[in-house]
């Protein structure tokens, strides 16, 4: 892995090696940091679960970062290459080259950046540059990035570039111009006194603007003038008292006429809140949020995952086990939605019982330790609930105008999602330990489109059980019985994973995943997926084969649709 590492390094970083000469004499070098990760993909063909065979038959995409350090400064580049890319990515992503580049300097006072750079301004609900890259998700921002700290709380930004739009052997960048300024005071760091008070207030604003030039868009017998100039704005407040914390932002944006509202002239608006407790033991937390409107795009004309200026959050919480996270994944509706989430955290701690107590006390309490265990119980009850916004639609000219007037913040009569789950977790000994976890769900297929074979609402029972089974030193097996009940769509599903590790170095699992509740018989197929692999330190190589199921891929609220496969799989990540 030296010698790996030494090749990368004395081979993609040679343009860099010039700047080792940035400070004369000097006998600090700088030093050079960086990760790699590839996925290479086989694909043959099989007609039972309708897999795809590109005429390459096999894929590769492939990312390699370099950062250079020295002092107050960086430079770095990142390699990208798409050998095709794996089916389900944007195809307009091809070729190999430098997708990524930048130059920083910054002290506790400054901080500029030229180039490539990734940023957030609050939630995130007015601007949010980020990368995705098992989505195909990334809208660096290409230009000038200045953070200018005059006193300590206080903290001003600007940004000023363009968005990474596409990829073909080099980087493409979108056709709007995005301009952002921030501001952010942080009222406990005026005084060093302040810093440790039980009340923390930190208040900031924002601003947001899109150049794109456009001429007139004709709807039924009206011509209209785009505009060239779209602003968005923001205010947020984050506080913190004790174990208590909330956030609160409110954004609005002007009109934008864009393909995602159909070219409508309204204006749009969000805001987002939560409230949090938490103590040792227990902790709650409460979202809420209302969007309306609020697709905001450094190209007017596009859809899905180009060029998105800001990000909204999904509301419901963030499944990971495979029927949960891969059949009804939900998606945030940037058209609008209103909702909530609250999840309620409790660990039960064994009791103290004094030795020989009798009566009916003591018994309860022997009840109750035998219930929560020697290491004691956690449970966690999480609910999430969203509806389309309450409006009332336009007609005539007011409706290809404005669309639409909103009633109120609250929900509308169109149901989104609503996501109940109860974990609950144990660990009965020092070698063991098991989770459960209960899911009801209801889904609309229609407004978060994740199947073909059914639109409407998808009413599911899941129960998931998670084992952790330390067998002997090195040794330890992972097992996960999943199963998804419903009378919609392609029935039952089931889920099996056996994963088995030795520790530290090795790992082999095998899962299957079986719709045993399809109504067509000859739909009722096994997919099933074996995995080796090798980790050494911040290096990992995975080899795999089996079949993959036509689904929806998520992170964080933002999917993709991703092929039916069957073939071999080779993942490797490394950092140093």
């Amino acid at each position: 892995m030296k010698t790996l590492r030494f090749l990368i390094t004395t081979l993609m970083l040679a343009p860099l090696a010039v700047l080792g000469q940035f400070g004369g004499q000097n006998s600090d070098p700088g030093s050079v940091t960086g990760n790699v990760s590839l996925i290479w993909q086989s694909y043959a063909e099989d007609s039972l679960i309708g897999a795809q065979v590109p005429p390459e038959q096999s894929a590769l995409n492939a990312w390699a970062n370099l950062i250079y350090t020295k002092g107050n400064f960086s430079a770095g580049v990142r390699y990208e290459a798409y050998q095709n890319a794996l089916l389900g990515y944007p195809g307009r992503f091809k070729g190999q080259g430098i997708a990524y580049r930048f130059a920083r300097y910054r002290t506790d006072q400054y901080d500029v950046t030229i180039g490539n750079f990734y940023d957030q301004l609050g939630s995130g609900l007015i601007f949010r540059s980020y990368e995705e890259r098992y989505l195909g998700v990334d809208n660096a921002m290409d230009g000038l990035r200045v953070v200018f700290r005059p006193i300590n709380g206080i903290q001003l930004k600007g940004i000023y570039g363009r968005q990474r739009l596409d990829f073909d052997s080099r980087l493409i960048n979108g056709e709007g111009v995005v301009r952002a300024a921030d501001a952010e005071v942080n009222f406990n760091q005026f005084k060093e006194d302040w810093a440790s008070k039980k009340l923390q207030v930190t208040l900031g604003g924002s601003f947001v603007s899109r150049f794109q030039t456009g001429s007139q868009i004709e709807k039924d017998t009206l011509v209209l003038e785009v505009p060239e100039n779209v602003a968005a704005y923001a205010g947020r407040a984050n506080i913190y008292y004790g174990n208590w914390n909330l956030y609160a932002e409110y954004v609005r944006k002007i009109n934008d006429p864009n393909a995602d509202n159909d070219y409508i002239y309204r204006e749009g608006e969000g805001i987002f809140a939560n409230l949090s407790y938490s103590k040792p033991g227990f902790g709650f937390n409460l979202n809420g949020k209302m969007v309306d409107n609020m697709s905001f795009r450094s190209d007017r004309d596009l859809l899905l995952f180009d060029a998105p200026i800001n990000f909204i959050p999904a509301i419901t919480k963030v499944h990971t086990y495979n029927l949960a996270a891969t059949l009804y994944p939900y998606a945030t509706v940037i058209d609008g939605e209103t909702g909530f989430n609250v999840e309620v955290f409790k660990k039960f701690k064994r009791k103290d019982l004094p030795e020989g107590a009798t009566g009916f006390g003591a018994s309860m309490k022997r009840f109750y330790n035998a219930i929560v265990g020697k290491y004691g119980t956690n449970v966690t009850v999480n609910f999430a609930a969203a509806n389309n916004i309450d409006t009332t639609g336009f007609s005539g000219v007011e409706g290809a105008v404005q669309g639409y007037r909103r009633n109120s913040l609250g929900f509308g009569d169109e149901k989104f999602v609503r996501d109940l789950n109860v974990e609950i977790s144990r660990k009965f000994s020092k070698n063991f330990k098991a989770k459960y976890t209960f899911y009801y769900l209801e889904f609309n297929t229609n407004t978060t489109p994740v199947t073909v074979d059914f639109k409407g609402i998808v009413y599911a029972n899941m129960h998931v059980l998670e084992l952790n089974n330390r067998l002997a030193k090195h040794h330890s097996l992972r097992t996960e019985l999943q199963t998804l009940f419903t009378e919609q769509d392609k029935g039952d599903w089931g889920t099996v994973l056996f994963e088995y590790s030795y520790s530290p170095h090795w790992f082999v699992s095998v899962m299957d995943q079986y719709n045993f509740g399809n109504e067509d018989p000859d739909a009722r197929v096994h997919y099933l997926f074996g995995t080796i692999g090798y980790i050494n330190g911040p290096h990992r190589l995975a080899v795999g084969y089996g079949k993959r199921r036509e689904g929806i891929f998520c992170v964080g609220g933002v999917c993709r649709a991703v092929p039916a496969s069957n073939g071999f799989e080779i993942t490797f990540t490394s950092s140093f």
